[in-house]
């Protein structure tokens, strides 16, 4: 059985273009087309294969009759060798954009919620003190943003850490909690009616997040204590502009929102908020970032105007 090589063996054999090669047999699912793909001739990808193979001790990948499938060892050896090259590239980036004098640059991503609640207006506060400095925004679920800061694709996130499968390798800051209510569109029968009970909202058609996001568990824990079963489910998304629209669109869909989601909405009257009281609690957002990192001058100052914003509207 081969035998695992040692730290210093693997960074003292290892190169990042083998890293890419790597990548490439993965996506592409043989020598023959990851030769194509890097303008190398098959021999050449083979040979390349073996010698990373050895560099590691262990075999990557198996050979099938539907080409090259990754061994599990081979698989974490990827996902790590996207890690470093990603990283590789973040690092490209922000020196070029620092060698044109246009600053230094971050990634960030966030949850709904905590956009339209925090970052939105601490990114405007930011951009004031720090003009040169580009933040890439994403928008997105916590466990995409949880993957993204994991890969490296991302150097700070504004979400929870209940869905990762390890907490161990994130940095969790508390930032603020999160309240919820339900929205419909300005057009629906309940819109603007003084009290609104479950079982009158139960049977309309529901927007719902998807099944593995904290919302939609909160959402099913809050109509189970009410004892209703919630209606047809004709869209699952975890897009905020997508269940507005939608709602504005529809004079019965119903869904769950942040209350800052909602009511930055409502004041363009896109959607209206039900006098229905939510009593579940949502689980609290923060800060995240990668474990044993440290944060560069922007990155402290962006986390301070954060801060400061979340402190200001608790």
């Amino acid at each position: 059985m081969p035998q695992l090589a040692t730290l210093h063996a693997m960074g003292g054999r290892l190169k990042f273009k083998q890293l890419k090669l790597l990548i490439a047999i993965e996506d592409m699912g043989s020598v023959h087309q990851a030769a194509l793909l890097l303008h190398m001739s098959q021999p050449g990808v083979s040979k390349a294969l073996k010698e990373i193979e050895e560099a590691i001790g262990v075999t990557l990948f198996a050979r099938t009759p539907q080409g090259l499938v990754p061994t599990d060892m081979g698989r974490c050896a990827i996902r790590y060798a996207r890690l470093m090259l990603s990283s590789l590239s973040h690092m490209h980036e922000e020196l070029l954009g620092m060698s044109r004098t246009s600053g230094a640059r971050i990634a960030v991503g966030t949850i709904a919620g905590a956009l339209a609640a925090v970052l939105g207006s601490a990114l405007v506060a930011f951009h004031k003190e720090h003009p040169d400095v580009t933040v890439e925004l994403q928008e997105g679920t916590s466990a995409d943003l949880l993957e993204g800061l994991q890969s490296g694709v991302l150097d700070l996130a504004l979400c929870r850490t209940s869905v990762a499968r390890r907490t161990d390798i994130f940095e969790f800051e508390w930032l603020k909690e999160e309240e919820v209510a339900v929205a419909v569109s300005p057009m629906h029968a309940l819109a603007g009616a003084q009290e609104v009970s479950w079982e009158q909202v139960a049977p309309y058609p529901w927007i719902l997040f998807p099944g593995h996001m904290p919302l939609r568990t909160l959402l099913e824990r809050e109509a189970a204590s009410k004892g209703v079963v919630l209606g047809f489910r004709p869209v699952e998304t975890a897009s905020t502009f997508a269940t507005a629209l939608l709602l504005n669109q529809s004079p019965e869909m119903v869904a769950l929102m942040s209350l800052e989601t909602l009511q930055f909405f409502e004041a363009s009257r896109t959607v209206s908020r039900l006098n229905l009281k939510v009593q579940s609690n949502a689980e609290p957002y923060g800060l995240v970032t990668r474990a044993g990192g440290s944060d560069s001058t922007v990155m402290a100052a962006l986390k301070a105007c954060i801060r400061k914003q979340a402190c200001r509207d608790s």
